[in-house]
C-alpha cells in the first residue's frame, strides 16, 4: 500500500515547493487546487514523476446552489479541474455543495443531482473518474451522513473519516464501499485534520477496510510532521 499525501499540509508555501517535499516521501501526491496550490494547467505536475489525486476547488463553488448562475459557474470550475486532471490521469475529490436555509434543502438536493449529472458527461469527455466526499459537521452541507449516500447515484464517494467521525458514523459508513479515503484524526467535535493517534478514531478498524478495498489512502493531515508520524502510525498497524 502506498500513502499518499495532500498538499494541504504545506498550503501556505508554493506549489512547486510542496511538490518538491512531498514527491521525496511518496508516489502518490493530491492537489488541493485552492489557495497557492490552485492549478491553471497540468505543467508543474509533469515535472514530478509521482501519481495524482485532485481535490477540486470547494471554497466558493457550490454544486447544490440553487442560484442557477452560481451552479453552472461551480460545473464550469469543475470541468477546468476534470480538463487538468485529465492530462495527467488523475482522478477529481469534490464537495457537494450546501444550501442557504433548511427549507431549501430538497431542492438544493435536486440542483445536486443535476450537477452531477453534467459532470459525468464531463467526466466521460476528460477520461476523469471522480468521487463525492461526505462533509463534516457544518450547517447546511448536503452528504453528512451514509443515508444521504443514494443522494449521489452511481458516482462513487470519498470517505473522509475525519468528516464521518466528526459526525459520529464512521462505523457506518466503513460498511459502504468507498473509491477514496482521506485519513486524519480529531476528538469527535471538530475538523482538526490532526496526526493519526491525536484524537479518539479507531484506525485498526479503518485500516482494515482500506486494506480490504485494494485502495491507496490520502494522508490530509493539517500539518507536514503529522503526516510523517500519521505515516508511522499506519504503518504500524496489524
Amino acid at each position: 500500500m502506498i500513502f499518499g499525501i495532500s498538499t494541504y499540509c504545506l498550503h501556505d508555501q508554493a506549489l512547486k515547493t510542496a511538490l518538491d517535499t512531498l514527491s521525496a516521501m511518496t508516489g502518490f501526491i493530491e492537489v488541493m487546487d485552492e489557495g497557492l496550490h490552485h492549478l491553471e494547467n497540468a505543467e508543474l505536475l509533469k515535472e514530478f514523476p509521482v501519481t495524482y489525486s485532485i481535490h477540486a476547488p470547494s471554497r466558493g463553488t457550490n454544486l447544490a446552489s440553487l442560484l442557477e448562475p452560481i451552479r453552472r459557474a461551480s460545473v464550469e470550475v469543475m470541468a477546468d479541474c476534470f480538463r487538468i486532471a485529465g492530462d495527467v490521469g488523475a482522478p477529481v475529490v469534490l464537495h457537494p455543495g450546501y444550501f442557504a436555509w433548511q427549507e431549501e434543502q430538497k431542492a438544493a438536493e435536486q440542483q445536486l443531482v443535476r450537477s452531477l449529472n453534467e459532470l459525468h458527461s464531463l467526466a466521460a469527455e476528460y477520461s476523469v473518474p471522480f468521487f463525492v466526499e461526505n462533509m463534516g459537521n457544518w450547517d447546511y452541507f448536503l452528504i453528512k451522513s451514509p443515508h444521504e449516500l443514494p443522494l449521489i447515484g452511481k458516482t462513487p464517494y470519498a470517505l473522509d473519516v475525519g468528516h464521518a467521525h466528526q459526525n459520529h458514523c464512521l462505523a457506518e459508513f466503513l460498511q459502504h464501499p468507498a473509491g477514496h479515503y482521506h485519513l486524519h484524526d480529531n476528538d469527535g467535535t471538530t475538523d482538526a485534520h490532526a496526526a493519526v493517534g491525536e484524537g479518539t478514531i479507531d484506525f485498526s478498524a479503518v485500516m482494515k477496510v482500506v486494506r480490504e478495498s485494494g485502495v491507496d489512502p490520502v494522508i490530509e493531515v493539517g500539518t507536514l510532521p503529522g503526516v510523517r508520524l500519521s505515516i508511522e502510525r499506519l504503518r504500524a498497524i496489524d
